[in-house]
């Protein structure tokens, strides 16, 4: 088990830092030009990616990963819904800088993320690695929380226009989903998820770093 959780750690860690490091060439080669062409340049190895995550939640499930399910799932899902249900639904929300903005942050937290996990599976554990691991997300995950909103507020005017995904019912029902108001109702599903989130992460840097913790084994 330990060496297909590092050879899933190393797939993530593949794709993410294809994705990060294509952003960044694209970025020097074309300048602001590229941020708009984001998703289409990088969008399936994301989706791919994403997709592939959902058996971190499966891992928990069966024992073979001990972190915490619930904001485990919290995560994965807002990374869902805003990627599947938000951004690949919209073509006129895939053009926007915060696509860019979004891909950015997470692929910065993933590669970390993945590396030190990659490293953890072999008992090896650097110091710098696993502080930047607890920490970085402490600035960064909030931020990745405010993309996503905006994204999803950027998107409402074209889901209210072309009623994608809005469902209204034919006689004898009188029932109907407008979509746009299940958006506005994830946001702040989104936020008071970001809240416990943020709980989540500074119990787990206490934990490994917070008294001194941090393991500094060699192998």
């Amino acid at each position: 088990m330990n060496m297909y959780l590092f050879v899933y750690d190393l797939m993530q860690f593949c794709g993410h830092s294809w994705i990060f490091t294509n952003m960044i060439i694209r970025f020097m080669t074309f300048g602001k030009d590229s941020l708009a062409d984001t998703f289409h340049s990088i969008g399936l190895v994301m989706r791919l990616c994403q997709l592939l995550s959902v058996l971190e939640i499966l891992h928990i499930l069966i024992g073979i990963d001990k972190s915490r399910l619930l904001p485990r799932v919290l995560q994965i899902t807002e990374r869902i819904i805003v990627l599947f249900v938000v951004i690949n639904s919209q073509e006129e929300v895939q053009g926007k800088y915060v696509v860019c903005v979004l891909f950015f942050l997470w692929n910065l937290l993933d590669v970390v993320r993945y590396t030190y996990n990659m490293l953890a599976r072999m008992g090896i554990y650097y110091l710098p690695l696993t502080w930047l691991n607890f920490s970085l997300c402490i600035p960064l995950y909030p931020l990745s929380v405010l993309a996503k909103g905006f994204a999803i507020c950027v998107s409402l005017p074209y889901f209210e226009s072309f009623g994608t995904y809005s469902i209204k019912l034919p006689f004898p029902f009188t029932f109907s989903i407008y979509f746009p108001y299940v958006l506005k109702m994830y946001l702040l599903v989104l936020f008071a998820g970001m809240c416990f989130i943020i709980r989540n992460i500074f119990s787990e840097r206490m934990a490994h770093i917070g008294k001194g913790n941090i393991k500094n084994k060699r192998s």
